[in-house]
């Protein structure tokens, strides 16, 4: 793995920014974003988006009922899985850094119906998970703010908080670097002084704890148990793509941007281990847990440790993660809707691909990822059980979007792709391709693994049957409109031209 530099630049502002526009030039873009975003916050950006705090603390309960403490390996088999995917993003985003992210690697990497496909299913994917952390995060802004925790009032503090990121995201690119260095600033000494405070005076277990199960797995084989636990790694670790996402506001993307990647892994996922483990040592009863008896863990464990007045604080801290975290993801998803909408790939694409030259944002991509999440976060009004159903999908869909791009990424390196940008994988390239390819395939069987066997069978595969609905309605969208021929930028240029001329249908793709 090698970063190669720029050997035409002396270092100086104006020579990096005619640099990284005229590679933009190369790729067929004029930008229109302003290079605000320092390294740092582009990694404070990936941060929030994967949240670990918000991971942690919203699947905890959860994973450790259905594994015990073993539950805390995922989190690293996980990591280590998605590892695998970030490099393989750093690599394409070097090449070809552009705003939007998985859409415009998979056009390059494959073609324009490829490419529609992936990023309608991301983009879908994006909306639900938007809606499920605003509204995750509803009963928190509840409880901060005195209300009893209930339907209506969840809803209400889930649309203020998505209101709120819609308007920092409305303030432009310095705004938003900046409330994802608070975001990450907030989340990682939170969940620093909570960790090492319980550690201090909530320990109850050593370490072995971590190898006992406590009988979660009742009698089946404690792999299916393991299996149902490893959801929060898998649910856990995105993010790192975000950092591409916004590629055009960023300087020399194609050396800084897989920094960011990899950084969002190592740092997020720290964060993530030492907390679930902090909270893990912290239980006095998992028994409890498992049998449940205690279904809300972690908020006993904060009370236990903190009081009321402390469990507060410490739940504004979490508040604080969740906004961040909903910052980024809407910021990720109007920027993908923008790249759409730029190169006129789907309807409305005339407003999408508008552009405020005083903010240097695109409001009506930043609105649609505003709008599409409220109409779903209202939902819930008419169903509770109908918004958990559709956020079965979001987890999916990201997965789904992800391994596209390593598929096209596979296939264009065995095409005679060379990778030549800041960032290279080297020989390293195809086996990482593959191990990425892998566990990506894995982690997405586990999720649609049905678990719920009393159940109909529309619950019991309700996430295979949501990615379905998903695939399927894109499916016939592509069918009626065919909005993915109309656009005249490149397509499938990653790939030798010698090569594509003996291949004549691949351009059509």
């Amino acid at each position: 793995m090698q970063e190669h530099p720029n050997k035409k630049m002396d270092g100086s502002a104006s020579e990096l920014h005619d640099s990284d526009a005229a590679h933009l030039a190369s790729l067929g873009y004029e930008s229109e974003f302003r290079r605000d975003m320092s390294p740092w916050a582009n990694f404070s950006l990936g941060f929030t988006y994967l949240s670990p705090v918000v991971g942690v603390y919203t699947l905890f309960a959860y994973t450790l009922a259905q594994g015990g403490p073993p539950m805390i390996w995922s989190l690293i088999i996980c990591g280590l899985g998605q590892l695998l995917v970030a490099l393989v993003f750093s690599e394409i985003v070097a090449q070809f850094p552009v705003a939007g992210g998985v859409y415009p690697w998979a056009r390059r990497l494959w073609g324009r119906k490829y490419a529609w496909m992936t990023g309608w299913v991301y983009l879908i994917a994006l909306f639900v998970t938007i809606a499920s952390v605003v509204y995750g995060a509803g009963p928190f802004l509840a409880e901060v703010l005195g209300f009893e925790v209930s339907v209506d009032s969840t809803i209400l503090c889930a649309i203020v908080i998505l209101a709120l990121s819609t308007i920092i995201n409305f303030l432009g690119t310095k705004v938003l670097a900046a409330a994802a260095i608070i975001g990450f600033t907030a989340e990682i000494i939170g969940a620093l002084a909570v960790g090492f405070w319980l550690l201090f005076t909530q320990r109850h277990h050593s370490l072995d704890v971590l190898f006992d199960s406590f009988g979660a797995q009742g009698g089946h084989s404690y792999f299916y148990a393991f299996a149902g636990a490893g959801l929060i790694g898998i649910f856990l670790y995105f993010g790192f793509e975000a950092c591409g996402d916004v590629a055009e506001e960023v300087p020399n993307p194609g050396a800084l941007i897989p920094k960011a990647m990899r950084r969002t892994i190592y740092i997020g996922g720290a964060a993530a281990v030492f907390v679930s483990l902090a909270l893990v040592l912290s239980i006095a009863d998992i028994p409890a847990v498992i049998a449940g008896k205690d279904v809300t863990p972690v908020d006993t464990i904060l009370t236990n440790a903190f009081g009321n007045v402390g469990a507060k604080i410490v739940m504004g801290i979490v508040l604080i993660s969740f906004l961040s975290c909903a910052i980024s993801l809407q910021a990720a998803a109007s920027r993908l809707a923008y790249s759409y909408g730029r190169d006129d790939m789907i309807v409305g694409s005339r407003y999408l691909k508008k552009f405020s030259p005083a903010r240097h944002i695109p409001p009506y991509s930043l609105l649609l990822a505003a709008f599409v999440p409220a109409i779903i976060v209202l939902g819930s009004k008419v169903s509770t059980d109908a918004l958990t159903k559709i956020i079965s999908f979001a987890s999916l869909g990201i997965y789904i979007g992800f391994q596209m791009v390593v598929l096209a990424a596979i296939r264009a390196r065995l095409k005679g792709w060379k990778p030549s940008g800041k960032y290279q994988l080297g020989k390293w390239g195809l086996p990482i391709n593959i191990g990425a390819l892998v566990y990506g395939i894995i982690a997405m069987i586990n999720m649609c693994w049905p678990r719920t066997p009393d159940a109909a069978w529309y619950d019991n595969y309700i996430v295979l049957v949501s990615g379905i609905v998903v695939v399927a309605a894109g499916l016939l969208y592509m069918m009626i409109h065919r909005s993915y021929g109309h656009s005249k930028m490149p397509y499938n240029d990653a790939i030798p031209k010698k090569y594509i001329s003996h291949q004549n249908n691949d351009r059509s793709m």
